[in-house]
């Protein structure tokens, strides 16, 4: 049950988002607004505050609709098995996947939120590796099925694609994977009942019997020296 709420909140919680982005989205098309000013600008003052703001626009109904999904799957991975990370990994990936691009990308308005969900699954896919548990191992396999493209989406494709944004968010990811692993203890492995039981348990046929004869052996051999 427990298991079944957390799924169920991480889910709505990851929705919620992902309504944040329509709703801006849907505000910028009828009320005549263009938010592309207060995306990331490379290099420029006025582009510093896309850092913050850039992974909530998107240029196109199609743009956002191609991040909707990813989102909310990896979103919803991320949320229900880190409950105590996660966020930590958010703070971490959304600002450093933002400054990469400011530093290092094209000229160029940079908008979208498809580094958030390329560090998200990087988070993923690295954290599965360190940690090696089977909770992490069975959610990375879920989001590597689903978007295990996003390995070769971090280098150049389209022009009109920010591979930047891609590159630099699986780069935060793989660093706050690093850095919050730990954060969120390990499921507790089932032991069995003959895990437990150490190479000098009693056979459950012969008991200590072999103990017996070992020890008659041996005053045998003691009265043999004796005589």
């Amino acid at each position: 049950m427990q298991q079944t709420n957390r799924l169920r909140n991480s889910l709505m919680a990851a929705s919620l988002f992902i309504c944040l982005l329509w709703w801006i989205k849907l505000a910028e098309s009828f009320l005549g607004l263009d938010f592309g000013m207060v995306g990331v600008t490379p290099g420029q003052t006025s582009g510093l505050l896309g850092i913050l703001t850039a992974p909530l626009l998107h240029g196109s109904y199609a743009h956002i609709f191609s991040n909707t999904l990813p989102l909310l799957v990896l979103g919803t991975l991320l949320l229900f098995g880190y409950p105590r990370s996660w966020w930590l990994a958010l703070l971490f990936i959304w600002p450093l996947s933002g400054l990469g691009v400011w530093l290092f990308a094209r000229e160029a308005t940079h908008l979208g939120a498809s580094g958030l969900s390329h560090g998200i699954f990087f988070y993923l896919f690295v954290s599965s590796i360190l940690r090696r548990d089977k909770l992490s191992v069975a959610l990375m396999m879920i989001g590597f099925f689903l978007y295990g493209g996003m390995i070769m989406s971090i280098f150049p494709r389209e022009p009109e694609i920010s591979f930047e944004s891609h590159f630099f968010g699986a780069l935060a990811g793989v660093l706050a994977s690093l850095l919050f692993q730990h954060r969120d203890p390990k499921p507790e492995r089932q032991k069995y009942q003959w895990e437990d039981n150490n190479e000098e348990a009693e056979d459950p046929v012969i008991g200590d019997e072999w103990q017996l004869s070992r020890q008659a052996s041996e005053a045998n051999k003691g009265d043999q020296k004796a005589d």
